[in-house]
């Protein structure tokens, strides 16, 4: 039976609560894993904030499994800001603030959005930027043991990471000019699919270069079991590939609930079987 480890996205589920209260919750819903977007409306936090969003995981005695770099206004369409030349400062800076709330929680894996096209600016030049910023973020990470996540994302035209094929060329310019080896591709399974890729030939071809798994059904991006994505046989085979990491959570919820779906049992990190 597939065994998976799951993590609760509380950027995009419990946001019916107050973000700093949504850790506890999916504590008392059965999880003890939790990943956030970047969790607070800046790039560059206040000392305060910080040290509030710490208490709110080790309080709610669950463990961060991943951490966004700023990615902007994700609200207003921002999808990153690490290829935007007028930027390198502020994504570097919001760098060395995420390491240090990982290194405190003992957090392993960072997504680093690559960003949107920007008019005006060449292609050549944001991808520069980029492949620099993201050497600067993979060293960073690598003190800690850990890694950094390029991820293909659906739903926004401008941003040019839509397959796994993609964001490993990306991974690969990185380790190439940087010897980086810490980073790793993001395969959502959800976005995989909405962008036309072919997932179950994706996560074989790439299988040794995933880092971290998410999970919603399409259409929709509702939980597992909302639309028509085989996300159980997938998962089978990711397992049978060799992955052992944390699958996120990333879905819109479609009931009070957000996690009917899936059994109480199985929902701490250690061993649960994936429901079909």
């Amino acid at each position: 039976m597939t065994r998976i480890a799951y993590t609760v996205n509380c950027s995009i589920l419990l946001t019916d609560i107050p973000i700093l209260d949504r850790p506890q919750a999916a504590r008392d819903a059965g999880f003890d894993a939790v990943e956030f977007w970047w969790p607070f409306p800046t790039a560059l936090p206040s000392d305060a904030q910080v040290d509030a969003f710490i208490r709110a995981i080790t309080n709610a005695g669950v463990q961060l499994t991943g951490l966004n770099f700023a990615a902007g206004d994700m609200p207003a369409g921002e999808r990153g800001i690490l290829s935007d030349p007028g930027r390198i400062g502020e994504f570097r800076a919001n760098v060395d603030i995420a390491v240090d709330i990982a290194r405190t929680l003992g957090t392993k894996a960072f997504n680093a959005l690559y960003g949107n096209r920007i008019e005006g600016l060449s292609i050549e030049e944001q991808d520069a930027v980029a492949t620099d910023n993201l050497g600067v973020a993979a060293a960073a990470a690598d003190e800690i043991g850990a890694v950094v996540l390029i991820e293909p994302v659906s739903g926004a035209a401008a941003y040019p990471l839509k397959t796994a094929r993609d964001a490993v060329t990306v991974i690969d310019r990185v380790q190439q000019k940087h010897k980086a080896n810490n980073l790793r591709l993001l395969a959502d399974l959800y976005h995989l699919h909405v962008n036309g890729d072919d997932v179950a030939d994706a996560l074989e071809v790439y299988a040794e270069r995933i880092g971290h798994v998410q999970i919603a059904d399409a259409p929709g991006r509702g939980e597992p079991g909302t639309g028509n994505l085989d996300l159980a046989s997938y998962l089978d085979r990711l397992t049978d590939f060799g992955y052992e990491g944390y699958v996120g959570l990333e879905y819109k919820a479609t009931r009070p609930d957000p996690f009917y779906w899936l059994n109480e049992s199985v929902r701490a990190s250690t061993g649960r079987p994936i429901t079909r």
